[in-house]
């Protein structure tokens, strides 16, 4: 037959002594990710575009001459139509009035065939306004920087 060898249960400061040891490993463990996790904050508040620096490589452009164009009537859906009055505001590096047609062109091109409700609101017609502007922007290649609706009838 077997024999079962018996083995002596450990004492008290044996069994104390690993918990203490696991307790410290694990203060270790998370004063290092704190540690880490707080120098990453840092980082990216400071150097990653977080700070006030990056504001600073960038400034804005000067606002020079505002060229008002001609209304034009758009299609929206369902036979309602749109009388639109746009005005281009230049940066100050442009010298002559910017020819108006590529703008009236994106302005027909976004506005075309939506329903009425879409640019009903406040909310929604802003919304348009900056979609168009960010367009007329990058055609422009950084000529214009704002436009004005200085005509919004909708029927």
């Amino acid at each position: 037959m077997a024999t079962a060898t018996l083995k002596a249960a450990p004492d008290a400061g044996e069994a104390d002594g690993g918990k203490k040891k696991s307790k410290m490993k694990l203060f270790i463990i998370a004063g290092a990710v704190l540690v880490l996790a707080g120098a990453a904050a840092a980082y990216f508040l400071l150097f990653a575009g977080g700070g006030e620096d990056a504001a600073a490589e960038e400034p804005k452009p000067e606002p020079g001459a505002v060229a008002a164009l001609e209304a034009i009537t758009i299609n929206l859906a369902d036979g309602h139509f749109l009388k639109l009055k746009l005005a281009l505001q230049a940066t100050a590096e442009v010298h002559e009035a910017p020819d108006g047609s590529k703008a009236l062109d994106l302005a027909i091109d976004h506005f075309s065939n939506r329903p009425v409700d879409e640019l009903s609101s406040d909310k929604a017609r802003n919304l348009a306004k900056q979609e168009l502007l960010e367009k007329v922007e990058k055609a422009y290649e950084g000529q214009i920087m704002d436009i004005y609706f200085t005509e919004f009838v909708m029927q």
